[in-house]
């Protein structure tokens, strides 16, 4: 009896993950001014001309990473709301913490995001997807927690730090302005 292998092909969609997960990678490393959709098509093992039937172009690309980015973050945002134990403000808004403290020591997902900051200073389109984002990161930390706008502005705030004191590697370095800048903050 002879073993008959057919292959499979991916799925458009098969496809499409794919590209966004190497896109993820690639981002993360070099950011969107210096990843090119050669180098995603390539990681990805498809060509450059499938990246383009399944992205119309670079933007649309990164945009969807940034999107797949905003729903990890949700999604562990969400985690932590589940992990609370109890259900004031406060409570809530630590576990939410405590989520994204553990979700940003993946580098990946921390540098898509310091890229897609900057990128958006100078990207309209970029901005305005790094906006929607944290716009429906606000309104669900709000209706998770019921945390009032300061109490909100304040996790947001020390995210942000977060994100700025982990990309640097501040917590590697023992100096006064470290410990200043760490004071009160769970880093992993």
């Amino acid at each position: 009896m002879t073993d008959v292998r057919t292959r499979q092909l991916s799925t458009a969609e098969e496809r499409r993950a794919t590209v966004l997960r190497t896109a993820i990678s690639a981002f993360a490393a070099r950011g969107y001014y210096g990843t090119t959709t050669t180098e995603v098509a390539k990681s990805a093992g498809i060509s450059q001309a499938y990246v383009y039937r399944l992205f119309p172009d670079k933007e649309a690309l990164f945009v969807a990473v940034v999107e797949h980015v905003g729903a990890v973050i949700r999604e562990c945002l969400a985690e932590g709301v589940a992990r609370a134990a109890g259900a004031d403000p406060a409570v809530v808004l630590d576990a939410m913490g405590e989520a994204y403290a553990r979700l940003i020591t993946d580098r990946e997902v921390l540098m898509v995001l310091m890229h897609a900051t900057c990128a958006a200073s100078g990207e309209p389109v970029i901005r305005e997807a790094v906006q929607r984002m944290y716009a429906r990161l606000v309104e669900y930390v709000r209706a998770a927690s019921g945390a009032d706008d300061a109490s909100i502005q304040r996790f947001f705030a020390t995210g942000f730090l977060c994100n700025a004191t982990v990309s640097i590697g501040a917590v590697e370095v023992d100096a006064p302005w470290t410990r200043t800048l760490l004071a009160g903050i769970r880093h992993y």
